[in-house]
């Protein structure tokens, strides 16, 4: 059998006492329900925690989900947690509208600026989150030197490291206790399921098991199936997703309607020689500063997309392009002038998709020429 079978079941029957004893572990005393798992779950599991190269893996049923029962698993009240200014959106979300109502101490920190980072630590701070490259704005963060800052003081480094997979950020060799998969993007590479994969160190399992098990989270049988199905070309796709996504990018520079291209894979971005050192390839998705446009400009270059569609999510086959509002943030940066893109290059022809993102912009720029 090529494939792990579907396993649906809630109840698992056990023919003796004996039997269903032999099933418990101290390590899981409700083994026997299917909420804690199949052989599904546990094939899946393994695979990811594999390839990131940690303890131990456990499921959710979205990438969110992951991130905010990690916290919740690591955290109590009284404790401080130090969030990268460029984190997810929701997970920012999250922190202030309910880990703040917990009694816990959230700060933010400049992502790219170690001796930010050292200088807001507190006695109290228990969890640094950190996401490489940011969320929007794509800065990449020095993750062994904040895994070795936030270890001095006995606190615990957690990664959201859905753009890079477990394929081109190996989280545990730079100093990472739990990492975050939004299995939603690539590992399923289709836009066909929801899910979320964290995985542990061995000094991180514990919290992390019982958040997910104590709140009740599972995953749907279904969504597994096809995050497994989409691991197996996951080395493929990724591959191409980085070619394109770097070729686009290299493309738009040039373009007349693009003020700056934000892609750690360029030589001029800020954050290229930490990527360079760390990482190991690029995903699809990365931004772009567009020269100011008016709303009919902007209007006018989506209508004359024909490959890029407008969707949130990313990671699937199919390329995207969103206009995104500026992040919140805490720490001041350089900003945005103008429109900020979010492209994701997807799996078609690469030199079709710099085609059309360069005839819409073309198209947009005609605008203002006729005007």
């Amino acid at each position: 059998m090529v494939n792990v079978p579907i396993y649906r079941g809630s109840t698992i029957l056990s023919d003796t006492l004996e039997d269903w004893e032999s099933k418990k572990t101290q390590d899981n005393p409700m083994a026997n329900y299917g909420r804690f798992g199949s052989p599904l779950t546990r094939s899946l599991e393994a695979a990811v925690c594999d390839l990131e190269g940690g303890y131990r893996s456990i499921l959710f049923p979205s990438g969110l989900s992951a991130c905010t029962h990690a916290l919740l698993g690591l955290l109590k009240v009284g404790d401080h947690l130090l969030i990268s200014d460029s984190v997810y959106g929701p997970t920012r979300i999250f922190a202030e509208r309910v880990l703040k109502r917990l009694g816990i101490d959230v700060e933010y920190f400049a992502p790219s600026d170690t001796a930010d980072l050292i200088a807001r630590f507190k006695p109290a701070t228990r969890v640094v989150f950190v996401e490489s490259p940011g969320s929007m704005t794509f800065e990449i963060q020095d993750i062994p030197a904040i895994a070795e800052v936030a270890h001095r003081q006995d606190a615990f480094v957690v990664l959201d490291n859905t753009w890079a997979t477990p394929l081109f950020f190996k989280p545990f060799e730079h100093g990472v206790d739990i990492s975050i998969q939004a299995a939603t993007k690539y590992i399923v590479g289709h836009s066909d399921a929801l899910l979320g994969i964290a995985t542990a160190n061995e000094r991180a399992w514990p919290a992390l098991q019982a958040a997910a098990h104590d709140f009740g989270e599972t995953a749907g049988p279904d969504d597994i199936f096809l995050a497994l199905r989409g691991l197996r070309t996951l080395s493929v796709r990724m591959k191409q997703h980085h070619e394109s996504g770097l070729r686009l990018a290299e493309a738009l520079q040039a373009h007349a309607a693009v003020a700056r291209v934000i892609h750690p894979g360029l030589p001029h971005d800020p954050g290229h020689a930490i990527w360079q050192r760390d990482f190991r390839g690029a995903s699809g998705l990365f931004g772009v500063v567009l020269k100011p446009m008016s709303r009919s400009q902007l209007s006018i270059l989506f209508k004359n997309f024909n490959l890029f569609g407008i969707g949130l999510s990313w990671g699937g086959f199919e390329s995207l392009a969103l206009l995104v509002d500026p992040p919140k943030r805490c720490v001041p940066t350089g900003g945005c002038d103008g429109p900020l893109l979010r492209i994701h290059a997807g799996l078609e022809d690469v030199q079709d998709l710099i085609e059309d993102m360069c005839g819409a912009l073309d198209s947009a720029l005609c605008v203002e020429t006729a005007a």
